[in-house]
């Protein structure tokens, strides 16, 4: 009995899935085995309690190894099944969740196919045109306008190469705190001062409203000012559109974080897309973020940064009314 007190220990104190079988017969089963197969595990035949072909086939001959597999728990998740001998009579099984690591690889390999495809359409543009001038199907009369489409292209592609290093480094960075302390007015000056060109060219009005006696929060600079950069420059581009536009920032105190909104009067986001803006190269509206100079990246910094400085961000729209973006930073300590 008290061997079978101490397995019984053993095995709740793993998290994953976990059970002894002694023949064909579950002899002790973890909560989370029991949670996921049923309470009645124990006590009974493997191939009723488990039921899944491919996780029979492999733990009825008994041996140690690890199996890839879907369908347990539902049909698509991930698991990778443990099994490993103890003496002749008794197996280990052991199911470790795999769903984070899928979800990371695929996150990984939808980041590298979007980065190649958004660098990609610039480039060929660029190659089409050098190519053009290359055989001499430009003439004298073109190449000044066929120079401005390949320089515009080149901009385009710098900038979405410093988006992707200043997201690596803002993402290198996320786990050290930032400890300078930072007046939110003088970072929402020189984010709206470096927008002031763009806001001009669109007809668009910024407004900002900070308290003078807001108390400074934990931070860093240049990181804060680009969050808000991008926010006001966002607002420039997708709410300022075919009309004389007012964007309004304010800053306020409240329960002990420094509250700064950015809000627009322009088209505002469809409420399907509000869930994912701030993923990497995710446009609502893709032929307004290209013509506009977006490279789909601002959003998915700003959500970086904010969790850097342990803050929070909302987002709320109104399809036809406007956008408004919130974002709260702890005050310093």
């Amino acid at each position: 009995m008290a061997n079978d007190f101490h397995i019984a220990d053993f095995l709740d104190a793993l998290d994953e899935p976990a059970m002894l079988i002694r023949g064909a017969t579950v002899a002790s089963a973890n909560a989370a085995a029991r949670e996921l197969f049923g309470t009645g595990i124990e006590g009974s035949d493997v191939r009723l309690a488990i039921r899944h072909p491919r996780a029979l086939e492999f733990i009825l001959p008994g041996r140690d190894g690890d199996l890839d597999l879907t369908g347990i728990g539902s049909l698509d998740r991930p698991w990778q099944l443990r099994l490993r001998r103890l003496g002749d009579a008794m197996l280990f099984v052991q199911l470790v969740d795999r769903s984070a690591a899928h979800s990371a690889e695929k996150m990984r390999v939808d980041f590298v196919a979007n980065a190649s495809h958004e660098l990609r359409t610039p480039l060929s543009v660029i190659l089409g045109y050098a190519e053009s001038l290359e055989d001499g199907t430009v003439s004298p009369n073109e190449s000044g306008r066929v120079g401005a489409i390949i320089g515009g292209e080149a901009k385009r592609m710098l900038r979405i190469i410093e988006d992707l290093m200043s997201l690596s480094r803002i993402e290198a960075d996320r786990f050290v705190a930032a400890t300078d302390r930072i007046e939110v007015g003088q970072v929402l000056r020189s984010a709206v001062d470096n927008n002031a060109l763009m806001a001009g060219k669109c007809d668009c009005e910024i407004q900002v409203d900070a308290a003078n006696d807001l108390p400074a929060i934990a931070g860093d600079y240049p990181q804060l000012v680009q969050l808000f950069d991008n926010l006001v420059s966002n607002a420039i581009r997708y709410g300022c559109i075919g009309q004389p536009c007012v964007i309004n920032v304010s800053a306020v105190l409240k329960d002990e974080q420094v509250c700064v909104v950015v809000s627009d009067n322009g088209p505002g986001i469809a409420r399907q897309h509000l869930p994912r803006v701030t993923e990497r190269f995710y446009r609502a509206d893709p032929a307004r973020s290209r013509t506009s100079g977006g490279t789909g990246l601002g959003l998915s910094i700003v959500k970086h940064i904010v969790e850097r400085h342990r803050g929070s961000l909302s987002i709320d729209s109104v399809v036809g009314t406007g956008t408004q973006v919130t974002v709260r930073l702890p005050v310093a300590r």
